[in-house]
């Protein structure tokens, strides 16, 4: 496993006691002691200057990529504010593309986009509950098998809520549709 910290995620990794494999970013969030301290604890660190064409994150992602990675856990990605939030999720889109699975993991949720075909999901208590949100304008002939709410074949326009809040009654669900993608959310209410 490489751990790559992305600006102050590279802070928060050391402040952890952590592995710091490599720090990538414009450093603007992080003091100049921290940055420092950055240096000295990643085995290779690369400075962006802040008027650039991608976020840190995403340059951190370039740099995963490099490394041929079959899933890349993202954290630290979300709350605060909003664009980046939004946009952080969406960067799961070219991970996807390349058959690299994301997975976006916070103090509530866990997020995932997923593609067509038959997919198992198995219940972790800490995540009570699934939602499964459109994120093209159509998924269809969504079928959920082992969750409180099954469904067979059904359609879900872009904007839909009818797939929010279902919770697995299974040690392990299936979920499988024929076109389109999905984001999973998996969450809890407990912070």
């Amino acid at each position: 496993m490489i751990w790559i910290g992305a600006d102050q995620g590279a802070e928060v990794i050391i402040e952890q006691g952590g592995r710091l494999d490599i720090a990538v970013g414009d450093f603007d969030s992080v003091s100049v002691s921290s940055l420092a301290a950055i240096k000295e604890a990643a085995a290779r660190t690369d400075t962006y200057p802040n008027e650039k064409n991608e976020t840190d994150l995403e340059i951190a992602i370039q740099e995963a990529i490099m490394h041929e990675p079959e899933q890349i856990l993202l954290f630290g990605v979300t709350g605060g504010r909003l664009d980046h939030s939004l946009i952080n999720i969406q960067v799961l889109y070219p991970l996807l593309n390349k058959g690299i699975k994301g997975t976006i993991i916070d103090r509530q949720n866990q997020l995932e986009l997923v593609g067509e075909g038959m997919h198992k999901l198995k219940k972790i208590d800490k995540y009570l509950y699934v939602s499964f949100l459109p994120i093209t304008l159509e998924v269809k002939e969504l079928c959920l098998t082992g969750f409180y709410y099954p469904l067979q074949g059904a359609q879900l326009s872009y904007g839909s809520t009818r797939c929010i809040s279902n919770q697995l009654i299974e040690e392990q669900g299936t979920f499988s549709f024929t076109e389109g993608i999905l984001l999973v959310v998996r969450s809890n209410d407990v912070i």
